[in-house]
């Protein structure tokens, strides 16, 4: 969507603080022995207590409030009280929402204890590559400089993106145009607009440059076992510093 008023910015960061929240509560309770099941109660009782609902319920019938994938799971992670966190895993959740028509997304991925050197170097390049990309996505510029942002990132340090995954458009849905490659696509000549509402989310990896689906018909994972983290905002597009709203 892209925001017409005060009044379409102020439901976006109601909503976008409510996500914000639920994923934020729900990686202070991540350690291991804790199951996927646990965590999604937590977020759970976050937006029930908010009066949100869950977009992937809402949506698409989704068998979980929020997705919780774990190590080769990239996305779309069933939560289950028989997948216990491991130390040494790594773990992401996914906490989308909508309230009163207003729809929010966001993501993060953490260490549960203490992780292999090369998955802590997973995880900030991960974040990084968010933050740097969400930073060049201002009204004016190229849509595909993004992608070009996060492949560069990833290459930078050794590590894969996911060529399949993407941001989105978001606001009155939560999945609308324009989709957000993660790796430059020359022949996008979309250019950003003032007041546009996107996600940002890129997906690194080990290895893998794909995913496939589990037989759960829900979970995206990587085909060779690499290991992948996501981090994710929605954001309004301006001519300078993106409205950051989860």
């Amino acid at each position: 969507m892209s925001i017409e008023g005060p009044d379409d910015l102020e439901m976006l960061r109601r909503i976008g603080a409510i996500v914000a929240r639920a994923r934020d509560a729900m990686l202070a309770e991540v350690r291991a022995g804790v199951t996927t099941a646990e965590l999604d109660e937590v977020g759970r009782d976050v937006l029930v207590t908010n009066g949100a609902r869950s977009a992937p319920q809402l949506a698409y019938g989704f068998p979980g409030w929020t997705c919780i994938s774990v190590n080769d799971e990239l996305a779309h992670g069933i939560p289950s009280p028989s997948k216990v966190l491991r130390e040494g895993d790594l773990v992401n959740v996914d906490v989308s929402a909508e309230l009163d028509g207003y729809w929010a997304d966001t993501g993060a991925s953490a260490p549960v204890g203490t992780v292999a050197p090369k998955l802590r170097q997973l995880l900030w390049s991960t974040r990084e590559a968010q933050a740097e990309a969400m930073a060049v996505a201002r009204a004016g510029q190229p849509l595909n400089q993004i992608g070009a942002v996060i492949e560069r990132k990833a290459k930078k340090h050794g590590f894969k993106v996911v060529r399949t995954l993407g941001g989105h458009g978001v606001g009155r849905h939560i999945h609308e145009p324009p989709h957000v490659s993660n790796v430059f696509e020359k022949r996008d000549k979309t250019v950003l607009w003032e007041g546009l509402v996107l996600t940002i989310e890129p997906f690194l990896t080990t290895r893998a440059i794909d995913v496939i689906e589990a037989d759960d018909g829900w979970t995206l994972r990587t085909p060779d076992g690499s290991v992948g983290a996501q981090f994710e905002h929605t954001f309004v597009v301006t001519k300078d510093r993106p409205i950051v709203l989860t």
